[in-house]
């Protein structure tokens, strides 16, 4: 679960991230996890790395253990899971690594990178042209806002125009409320009533208000939204509008600039894993294969 100190400050990076966090994971189900136990050291992909990297046998990956799927920690509060953590255990096995995950601020996680405390980072970070600007990413996967609605969509809401009107959680600061100010505007302007916004720092406030129908909606970012329909209630609460992303963008490894050939490792890697399928199943076991990609790519290319 995530400290209420720590969800302000997240909120207040704005699109720092996936553009909005949980403070109480909403989750009653037991964890998935992904079989991992097919992937193998592919000596050619191996033969990418950097010799520092390939010699200690470790991937160092920076990390924001808080944030469900993509990342947080099993009961034990030791052991971080979610759909990245299975994704650069896959990419480490296939270049003869071992993945090692250090928790920290999201905020410092650039930093750390920079001065090779880790030697990648991989926390739901969009890969943005700022960001380009100080670390290069590999990227792995599609996100964006999706609409989550109460189990049966008792208010029809089935594309962004039928927010008009009605009532829509957002977190402070995130890429969804600006978003979700920008339909309001739309709204208007076709001469329909305004959304009627609950802007709150709270997921777990945002998902009480949904599910006592004071809203229609939430928006929050692809993986969360599927995951909180998935285990809220052992998914009897919620579910996801069946849409493609708005406002996409892609999730991306970041790696030190001084370090292209480590990028290239990891790309190639991430590439072999799409062609042979683990990527996809992975994505699957996390309800999540919406946001997937085809091709891998380095700074979108």
């Amino acid at each position: 679960m995530m400290p209420r100190l720590l969800v302000t400050s997240l909120l207040v990076l704005g699109l720092a991230a996936c553009g909005s966090t949980s403070d109480s994971p909403s989750q009653t189900s037991t964890p998935p996890s992904s079989d991992l136990g097919s992937v193998k050291k592919d000596d050619k992909l191996a033969a990418l790395l950097p010799p520092e990297i390939a010699s200690a046998g470790t991937l160092k990956v920076g990390s924001n253990i808080q944030n469900p799927p993509n990342n947080f920690y099993d009961q034990d509060g030791k052991t971080p899971l979610g759909s990245e953590v299975d994704l650069i255990k896959a990419i480490s096995a296939k270049l003869g690594l071992k993945a090692e995950h250090s928790d920290m601020v999201f905020s410092s996680l650039i930093t750390s990178l920079e001065t090779g405390r880790v030697d990648v980072t991989m926390a739901a970070m969009n890969d943005t042209a700022e960001r380009q600007q100080k670390i290069d990413f590999v990227d792995y996967f599609t996100s964006g806002i999706m609409i989550m609605v109460q189990k049966g969509n008792p208010q029809g809401v089935k594309e962004p125009d039928d927010l008009c009107g009605k009532g829509v959680a957002v977190n402070l600061g995130s890429s969804q409320e600006q978003y979700a100010k920008e339909q309001s505007q739309k709204c208007l302007d076709r001469g329909k009533p305004e959304v009627q916004l609950s802007v709150t720092d709270s997921d777990t406030g945002n998902q009480n208000q949904l599910r006592t129908g004071r809203v229609a909606a939430i928006l929050n970012d692809l993986p969360t939204a599927v995951y909180v329909a998935k285990t809220a209630g052992d998914g009897q609460y919620f579910e996801v509008v069946p849409l493609a992303p708005i406002n996409g963008g892609p999730y991306g490894i970041g790696v030190a600039k001084k370090n292209a050939k480590l990028s290239e490792a990891i790309k190639a890697a991430l590439q072999s894993l799409i062609d042979d399928g683990t990527y996809t199943k992975i994505l699957t076991t996390w309800d999540i294969k919406q946001g997937a990609i085809t091709k891998a790519a380095i700074n979108g290319k």
